[in-house]
């Protein structure tokens, strides 16, 4: 039960943290959002390690949170990306399909899905393929609906993957698989960042230079998705501890409920009907992929 708590509240931290990130990434650039977000936790995870005062464990037990970490913020360019041109609706149960790697990599290792999770995955594809049809006769496609929805595939991919390396580091050590997980996103942002900045023929922005230039009304909005962002990643990475994977990794991808009902309440979306059974078919497989 312990484990399954920390799951749902990452969810909780994911769904809110996701819905203000896909609402800054209509205003300010992608990479900006990220980085500063993202920078933020990193900065409190070294003064936790500060605190601590314990080295780092064996280099290559870290290698899979850091490869996890790498396939996050991939899943998170792509899952802000496709918010910031498609319905959150729709987009984000998509994307909690990635839960389906994990179970994935517990089968590769010997488990045994049972029936019920079987039954799960494939309601979470029919869900899918029901939630990413924006258009039918009479209507003409939404403009990005494609798009969004190809980005929300990738970015499922890239979650379920951080799943399963964050919890391989973790069991060997919590704190620094979050410290190596997040370093390694960061990096990867930094270079995206100078590789554009050469692109465009500028000079590579900074971290503060990237945070001021939001402006003072953004800034408190991309720390706080870094804080909701590292707050989920802590309470998932205590989760595996104390729980399946299988189990925890379900209950963690929940997080498209919270951010659909903010989506829902603050920006009024509405979706086709068979959007609507789509999105409950991709959430049902969710939770009978967690219960079976």
């Amino acid at each position: 039960m312990l484990g399954l708590a920390f799951a749902l509240s990452s969810s909780l931290c994911w769904g809110v943290g996701d819905f203000i990130g896909g609402l800054q990434a209509r205003r300010v650039s992608l990479l900006r959002v990220l980085l500063v977000s993202q920078a933020a936790g990193l900065v409190v995870l070294v003064v936790v390690v500060a605190v601590r005062g314990m080295g780092p464990p064996d280099v290559v037990k870290m290698l899979p949170a850091v490869a996890g970490g790498i396939a996050c913020i991939a899943a998170l360019s792509a899952f802000y990306r496709a918010l910031a041109i498609g319905t959150m609706s729709v987009v984000a149960p998509i994307s909690a399909t990635g839960v389906a790697v994990p179970v994935a990599v517990g089968v590769a290792s010997g488990e045994r899905p049972a029936a019920l999770q079987l039954v799960g995955i494939l309601a979470a594809s029919v869900g899918v393929v029901l939630a990413s049809r924006e258009s039918g006769p009479g209507l003409a496609p939404k403009a990005g609906s494609r798009a969004s929805v190809a980005l929300a595939l990738l970015a499922a991919l890239g979650f379920g993957s951080f799943f399963v390396g964050l919890r391989i580091s973790a069991r060997v050590d919590l704190v620094w698989a979050l410290v190596s997980s997040r370093t390694a996103a960061v990096a990867a942002l930094v270079a995206a960042g100078i590789v554009l900045s050469l692109v465009r023929e500028r000079p590579p922005a900074s971290v503060g230079t990237v945070a001021v230039t939001g402006g003072s009304a953004v800034l408190p909005a991309l720390l706080l998705i870094g804080f909701l962002d590292l707050s989920a990643n802590v309470l998932y990475a205590l989760a595996t501890r104390h729980g399946l994977l299988s189990v925890v990794a379900v209950a963690a991808s929940l997080y498209p409920l919270t951010t659909v009902l903010l989506a829902r309440v603050v920006l009024r979306e509405r979706v086709r009907r068979i959007q609507e059974v789509g999105i409950a078919a991709a959430l049902a497989g969710v939770l009978l992929i967690a219960v079976g």
